[in-house]
């Protein structure tokens, strides 16, 4: 039985670690993340991780991981900004006020797919125009929900959180483990 880590996330893997579990392979799929029409925040990132456990190719008795992160703004998603304006823009839409970070985790064995999420709620404070400006020339923004990480500088704004730290950084272990016990892989055979 392999352990696939279907993500290109340094972040996903260095959690997976926490726990003692290095994959076998990174995998990560290739999937459309596009929002459909009028979809929520939260039905969106469990479709999105349930897609990319579909679209990894693995064999009967591999386990297949995967992980997708949104930030929600009341019913808006803000994904991955194209570039450092719509991180602004997200960064200043955010600030001051409070947004949920959703991660589903999908596990894949065989034709069983299991699927939870983690919904965390952030509060941002209000960034200067020097602290956004120097922010955004560090481009951590670049390829985070929401334009943040907060396991990094972003951390300095965020002065209160409720629900799981880990779920924010990009896969909730306490789910992951659970889930992956579920599939029948032997999460703490190391401990």
């Amino acid at each position: 039985m392999k352990l696939i880590l279907g993500s290109a996330s340094p972040r996903r893997k260095e959690l997976l670690a926490q726990l003692g579990l290095v994959p076998d392979a990174i995998l990560p799929p290739d999937i459309d993340e596009d929002p459909k029409r009028g979809e929520l925040p939260r039905p969106y990132c469990a479709r999105l991780a349930r897609e990319k456990a579909a679209a990894v190719v693995a064999g009967a008795e591999d386990v297949v991981l995967c992980a997708d992160t949104t930030v929600a703004l009341g019913r808006r998603i803000l994904g991955k900004p194209r570039d450092a304006a719509e991180a602004a823009e997200f960064l200043i839409a955010l600030g001051g006020r409070r947004h949920e970070v959703i991660t589903a985790v999908a596990v894949k064995r065989g034709e069983r797919v299991w699927v939870k999420e983690s919904v965390s709620a952030v509060k941002m404070k209000r960034l200067s125009d020097a602290e956004l400006n120097a922010y955004l020339a560090g481009g951590e923004w670049q390829g985070k929900a929401g334009g943040y990480a907060i396991q990094g500088a972003a951390g300095a704004f965020i002065p209160w959180i409720s629900g799981s730290f880990t779920g924010i950084v990009g896969l909730p272990l306490a789910e992951t483990a659970a889930l992956l016990q579920a599939a029948g892989y032997p999460v703490w055979r190391n401990a």
